[in-house]
């Protein structure tokens, strides 16, 4: 059963790694005609370039849950590449619970209200010309701390089943040692 929970989690972390990379692409379309736009015509969108930063952000916040399901995420190695199975999952425990759940939950309760205040002023760009529904990015943050949440549940319930040995933490080989380690995209 945990094995189910376990692959079910990934999969959430990995759709929004998927969700990540389009918006990755659409933003460099984006940017790649708003350069064009502006160099070879003269001609300057503001909602343009602030779809650009709202692309990079929802990139970004979906990025972050991937990250730690595929320990993509920025970690101190200098012990733990040489430690074994068991003292990995030990440390993803510790970490999981100590650090990123309470970070998480912090981050999704002072985010709603965030992202409630926007939605009841129906928050617009400052900017003439701007896009019309800037409460539509600022609700991806509490969506983002729940998913990187759930990534973290996803952390612990793998690190509970290699310890329990009926999982392990794969040394990745020389070509995927650049690449994420577990539950890759690619």
């Amino acid at each position: 059963m945990l094995e189910k929970v376990d692959r079910g989690l990934a999969a959430i972390s990995n759709l929004c790694g998927v969700l990540a990379a389009v918006l990755f692409i659409a933003m460099l379309l984006n940017v790649t005609y708003d350069v064009s736009a502006r160099y070879a015509f003269d001609s300057v969108s503001v909602g343009m370039q602030e779809l650009e930063w709202h692309l990079l952000s929802a990139a970004f916040l979906l990025a972050i849950p991937y990250a730690v399901q595929t320990d993509g995420h920025v970690r101190v190695d200098v012990f733990y590449e040489r430690a074994s199975d068991r003292s990995k999952a030990i440390i993803n425990l510790f970490g999981a619970i100590v650090f990123l759940l309470p970070f998480a939950i912090l981050i999704l309760w002072y985010g709603v209200g965030f992202t409630e205040n926007a939605w009841s002023i129906g928050e617009t760009s400052g900017d003439p010309g701007g896009l019309t529904h800037r409460w539509i990015i600022k609700s991806l943050i509490p969506i983002s701390a729940g998913l990187l949440a759930l990534s973290g549940v996803g952390m612990i319930t793998h690190a509970i089943l290699v310890l329990a040995g009926r999982a392990h933490y794969s040394e990745p080989t020389a070509a995927q040692s650049a690449s994420p380690k577990k539950g890759a995209l690619l």
